[in-house]
């Protein structure tokens, strides 16, 4: 073989290496460093020291003395000459000489041959030169680019063969409510999903609403599935490579394209409410008996309705279920507020009895199965519970177990003897301060082991004081007025009531209210059936006839000259009472009230007889009074009412109806001066004719009948009057 090819020389001539680039152990000519031969085979004269001389001449046989080549790096490429080997036969040996093959004039290519398996690899000899590192990497750097190359030519002749082959299937790594159907036809992958995915529709799926988890069967709730629409959120194939390659290795998941009956959708959503929804419940501790029991925090939470649709139609199908959206009330009592306040407080408290020490060996005890009613918790704002003691409440327990310690405040009050009112005077109390008794309460429930507490007693003083009874005035009587003529019932009634007004005393500035101060008259307070109008007609009922204290009470207070605070006259005039200068009254519905606008106290006597009631007001008198009385006019005719006879019905006669009214004149009695003049016009109904009509007999035989009764006149007919109940 020409031109001196070694070992090396094939193999990295068509390693790939720039034009000009030659591995550090080929010389710049191509010829294998060592000693230049003759001509004749003969080995030359040992090499030259100067280190030129270690990389050979330009020409493998010429003179040793000849100037060398420059160094590698500066070798421009198209000085460098390329040795062409040549083509191998099969079967031909390797020394066996081809004639060299023909090489394009433009760029020569070097085809190295495979090494012969027969030469052992020899080392260079000692005089070769060291490797240049810079040609080294410029090898290595040729390499990479020639594995990259080829590396690409592979994937895009890949990725030409994949979209070809892929162009009508759905992308690769797609899915459907977790069913995989990448690489499959439209066809196939529907028939795939119906599969899959239709029986989900009639099985119930797992709803999670905050920390509740529930169910609902789609099918129920109007969601179905649009193929169609399915299939298309799937897309085209994806021409990108680098998405092409990662549809290798991910899954992207498209969902169900959900068909929807906006009515039954809103509806299944307001039926999972019973179940997702809750108020928020916040930490506490209550007591079951002696038992403190901790209430642990549970923040509250109100489902999302538009957003729980829409997340419903679009992820019914997931196989682990959908999420919907909740509003959350959040709490803010912490769990271990909670607990801090159980160990802290509320077990100490529940240990032992609550234990009060009253004077003179008096006790009180708050039992340890009653602390709940008086010991409550309460957030503090910092995730902590804060306790309240209800002082009242306790005093509701423990009050009464030491009443008989305490001494009672009494007002002043007045005696009316020997002509003239006299004072009574006043008792200053001792009592129990209860708020200062229990103030170490419930800071005091920690302590352990605590004993019981002592009761603080203080002065209470009265209502009305001694003195104060002294400056009010009450000296003479300012007004009296008496009214008789009622029966017995009526006058039990009207003395039990005025012995609960008599000594009441009405201070400067305030109101006096019949029916607050009396309270109820009913038969438990000894009250009896008597007379009172209802509906316009005569009846009977506890408590009748209290009417007719209502009047002379009114009276009084009317030529006292006190102020009218409301009053109300009877709806039909009854004869034993002044014309427009009358009051009625019924418990819960109508009440006589005055207002006393003197600068002296009011103090009521009442006088109570078999046949007449007296009622005298004390004070100051300061003003006359005087009442004028105007004529009756615009009569009315009664009705005639018919009712069975019994019990029920009381008979009347009727009277006339008619409009009047009553002119009040004030005058100062110091000076005669009129202070005041005011009218009230009364308008009273005419008082019906009633009629107890017995049962009719048994109708004669025919042939006695008498002649048929006339047809109801007007006047035969039940009154229509509605109004309220009054007592007479």
């Amino acid at each position: 073989m020409t031109g001196g090819i070694g070992k090396h020389s094939g193999a990295e001539r068509g390693s790939g290496l720039p034009d000009g680039e030659t591995p550090d152990s080929v010389h710049p000519d191509g010829d294998v460093p060592g000693p230049p031969l003759p001509s004749d085979g003969e080995p030359t004269a040992e090499p030259s020291a100067d280190p030129r001389d270690a990389r050979g001449s330009g020409d493998a046989t010429g003179p040793a003395d000849v100037d060398p080549e420059p160094p590698t790096e500066h070798i421009r490429p198209e000085d460098v000459p390329t040795t062409v080997l040549p083509k191998m036969t099969p079967g031909a040996s390797p020394g066996a000489a081809t004639p060299p093959p023909v090489q394009p004039a433009a760029t020569p290519v070097a085809v190295p041959p495979p090494p012969p398996a027969s030469t052992p690899p020899q080392a260079p000899p000692p005089s070769a030169a060291a490797p240049d590192p810079d040609t080294d990497t410029r090898r290595r750097r040729r390499l990479v680019i020639g594995a990259a190359a080829g590396v690409l030519a592979v994937g895009v002749a890949g990725y030409i063969a994949d979209v070809a082959l892929s162009s009508d299937q759905v992308p690769r790594g797609v899915t459907v409510a977790g069913v995989d159907i990448g690489g499959m036809s439209p066809d196939e992958a529907e028939s795939v999903l119906r599969t899959e995915i239709d029986p989900r529709l009639g099985s119930p799926v797992v709803v999670r609403a905050g920390d509740v988890t529930t169910e609902l069967v789609p099918a129920e709730a109007g969601l179905g599935v649009d193929w169609d629409a399915t299939l298309d959120r799937a897309g085209d194939q994806p021409l990108n490579p680098i998405t092409r390659l990662a549809s290798l290795f991910t899954h992207r998941e498209v969902g169900v394209a959900a068909t929807r009956d906006d009515g039954a959708l809103a509806a299944a959503v307001e039926g999972l409410r019973t179940r997702t929804d809750r108020a928020p419940v916040e930490g506490s501790v209550v007591f079951e008996g002696a038992t403190p029991v901790a209430v642990s925090p549970r923040q509250g939470q109100t489902l999302d309705a538009p957003g729980a649709a829409e997340a419903l139609a679009d992820g019914w199908a997931a196989a682990d279920g959908v999420e919907v959206p909740v509003t959350v009330d959040p709490v803010s009592v912490t769990q271990s507020g909670v607990d801090r306040a159980l160990r802290e407080v509320a077990t100490p408290a529940a240990a032992t009895d609550l234990v009060v020490a009253g004077r003179d060996g008096g006790q009180a005890v708050l039992p340890r199965d009653r602390i709940g009613t008086v010991l409550s918790f309460t957030p503090d704002g910092d995730g902590g519970l804060s306790p309240h003691f209800d002082v009242d409440a306790a005093i509701g327990v423990l009050g009464p177990q030491l009443a008989a310690t305490e001494i009672q405040p009494k007002d002043a009050s007045f005696a009316l003897s020997g002509g003239a009112p006299k004072v009574v005077p006043a008792v200053t109390g001792e009592t129990i301060e209860w708020h200062k008794t229990l103030e170490s309460l419930p800071a005091g429930f920690s302590d352990a082991g605590r004993g019981s507490l002592d009761a603080v007693y203080e002065p209470k003083q009265p209502a009305l004081t001694t003195e104060a009874a002294n400056k009010l005035g009450i000296t003479e009587v300012i007004a009296e007025y008496t009214t008789g003529g009622f029966e017995y019932a009526s006058g039990v009634n009207i003395r039990l009531a005025a012995a609960e007004i008599d000594g009441a005393l009405v201070q400067p500035g305030k109101t006096f209210s019949l029916n607050d101060y009396t309270g109820p008259r009913g038969s438990a307070e000894g009250y009896v059936s008597s007379g009172i109008i209802n509906n316009g007609r005569p009846d009977t009922a506890v408590g009748g006839g209290i009417s007719q204290l209502a009047t002379t009470l009114y009276n009084a207070a009317y030529f006292a000259g006190m102020e009218d605070a409301g009053h109300t006259e009877h709806s039909y005039y009854i004869s034993r009472y002044p014309e427009a200068r009358e009051a009625t009254v019924y418990e819960g519905a109508i009440d006589l009230r005055f207002t006393n606008d003197t600068d002296t106290g009011v103090l009521i006597e009442t006088i109570g007889t078999s046949s007449d009631i007296t009622v005298r007001l004390w004070g100051t008198k300061t003003v006359d009074v005087e009442s004028i009385t105007g004529d009756r006019y615009a009569y009315t005719s009664p009705n005639t009412v018919t009712l069975p006879a019994g019990s029920g019905c009381i008979a009347s006669s009727g009277a006339q109806g008619f409009t009047t009214s009553d002119t009040r004149v004030i005058t100062d009695r110091a000076s005669g001066r009129e202070l005041s003049r005011n009218t009230r016009t009364v308008k009273y109904d005419p008082v019906p004719i009633v009629r107890c009509i017995s049962p009719e007999p048994p109708p004669a035989p025919a042939d006695a009948a008498a002649p048929a009764a006339p047809p109801a006149s007007a006047e035969d007919a039940p009154s229509a009057s509605a109004g309220e109940a009054e007592g007479e």
